[in-house]
């Protein structure tokens, strides 16, 4: 079945702008009709924007919602993915965080990222999705 690789902005819009995009996009992977694969990262991204944002209470319910959503996968962060951060990072100047999740991604087996972040346009590897 067909990987892709959610960055935590698609989670994050679907919380706070309510974004029916991000929306369909979760419900796509909840239905099977792809696999979700996302750092474990994304979980402390989400919930402190969450938390910023709207509150702790909703951050604590988002944060466990997202571990219940079906055909998504879960990547921790490791060596590996941190070695391979370290060159994207040096190589298309994108952000820490990002180069992780590009990392994650391509050692995943991911072609595409879906994210909001034009940054990941300078990963030759990566084709982002924009939705």
């Amino acid at each position: 079945m067909d990987k892709k690789y959610l960055d935590a902005n698609i989670f994050i819009q679907g919380i706070l702008r309510e974004d029916n995009n991000s929306k369909e996009t979760l419900l796509r992977i909840a239905k099977g009709e792809f696999i979700g694969v996302t750092s474990l990262l994304s979980w402390d991204e989400i919930t402190f924007i969450v938390r910023k944002f709207i509150g702790k209470e909703i951050a604590e319910i988002e944060g466990r919602k997202l571990f219940k959503l079906p055909n998504l996968k879960f990547v921790e962060v490791n060596r590996n993915i941190i070695n391979k951060a370290q060159k994207i990072f040096e190589k298309y100047n994108i952000k820490p965080r990002d180069s992780i999740h590009a990392a994650t991604a391509i050692l995943q087996g991911c072609k595409e990222i879906i994210s909001e972040d034009s940054d990941f346009d300078k990963v030759s590897e990566l084709k982002r999705v924009a939705i």
